[in-house]
């Protein structure tokens, strides 16, 4: 059966073809599934009656369960626990905006993650299968239903649990989705889409030519330090990677965003800085985003924040390589809601 909350209103109509349903009538369908938490098509106005049998006969609206939201003492941040219909569990985040009413979530593409990233906790847990474009798209209703009043989504970004490069039919379909104006209405602009460091699918994402932004997970600039962190380096070494984002800017003329998550005493020093600096020289086409380390439960061993004094010199380092850089904010700490820290909770 079809999920009508995870198409887009161009596939619908092409379903409802065969009793003549029009565009105009898969867009008030879409928008009606996505903003309605039980959806009623007879509800739905200036809506033929046969196009809503067949949409009825075709499609459901299946959902997730919402089995937790955990709000943040210390910050704006909420995160949402969602069970599959499989009885997994997946994980969203609410993120406020620095314009008041205005949010982005982080979305997660699969249940697990194969990575194997030795600071997420996310990669603990073992990869039980991708998710759907519905399964996708629900995280967002569902958050999107939980806006305080006037508020409203204004970006998107795919790193939450799991690799968006291993299930990339399905996340650019649930872009397609967020972005439509019959959807959530979000800019295709504000829209990331991050990887580990997947090349096949950044070469893909850049074929295929589409307006999202580009995001890759870095964490350091020397190779053998890369790999101890992030097995891909292995697979997808760091100078293949670099030239993949590079072609991808080139070709979208938008900036990659290299996140670098800051270990304590393993990526800060003075040699991290020069072989970032070395790696990014050039053509701006990068923007560094450096963000600390979260603390999670069962983390392995030698892992800690960056002290106020290693932030400090490390930033300094790269601004006295002509390397620009922003610090990123990752709030929810206190309920497991921040960079890293997405499935703690659902390690076995």
């Amino acid at each position: 059966m079809l999920a009508l909350n995870g198409v887009t209103p161009e596939r619908l109509a092409e379903e409802l073809a065969g009793v003549g349903g029009t565009i105009g009538e898969a867009r008030k369908i879409v928008a009606h599934v996505l903003r309605c938490a039980e959806p009623d098509l007879t509800r739905v106005r200036q809506l033929r009656r046969a196009v809503r049998l067949e949409a009825l006969r075709i499609g459901g609206v299946p959902r997730l369960a919402l089995v937790e939201r955990r709000t943040s003492r210390v910050d704006p941040f909420v995160k949402y626990g969602l069970s599959t219909t499989d009885g997994l569990i997946v994980e969203a985040v609410r993120i406020p905006l620095e314009r008041p009413g205005r949010f982005s979530i982080c979305i997660s593409s699969q249940v697990g993650c194969a990575m194997g990233c030795s600071f997420c906790a996310t990669a603990r847990m073992p990869v039980r299968r991708n998710l759907e474009t519905w399964e996708i798209v629900d995280q967002v209703t569902h958050v999107a239903s939980d806006l305080p009043a006037g508020g409203r989504i204004h970006g998107a970004v795919f790193m939450g649990m799991g690799e968006p490069m291993k299930n990339l039919d399905a996340v650019l379909e649930a872009a397609a989705i967020l972005s439509h104006p019959a959807g959530f209405g979000v800019g295709a602009p504000a829209i990331t889409i991050s990887t580990a460091g997947v090349v096949p699918g950044i070469r893909r994402l850049t074929a295929l030519g589409r307006p999202y932004r580009l995001g890759v997970s870095l964490t350091s600039a020397i190779p053998a330090k890369r790999r101890s962190l992030m097995p891909v380096e292995a697979t997808w070494p760091l100078e293949e990677l670099i030239g993949a984002a590079r072609d991808h800017a080139r070709a979208t003329r938008r900036l990659v965003m290299l996140t670098y998550v800051m270990l304590g005493g393993v990526n800060t020093g003075p040699e991290d800085a020069e072989a970032l600096a070395d790696l990014v020289r050039g053509e701006p086409l990068f923007r560094i985003s450096l963000v600390e380390y979260n603390e999670w439960s069962g983390q392995g061993p030698g892992f800690r924040p960056p002290t106020a004094q290693e932030l400090a010199a490390f930033r300094a380092a790269l601004a006295d390589l002509g390397v620009p850089v922003v610090r990123r904010y990752s709030g929810g700490k206190d309920v497991g809601a921040a960079c890293g820290q997405l499935g703690a909770g659902l390690v076995s």
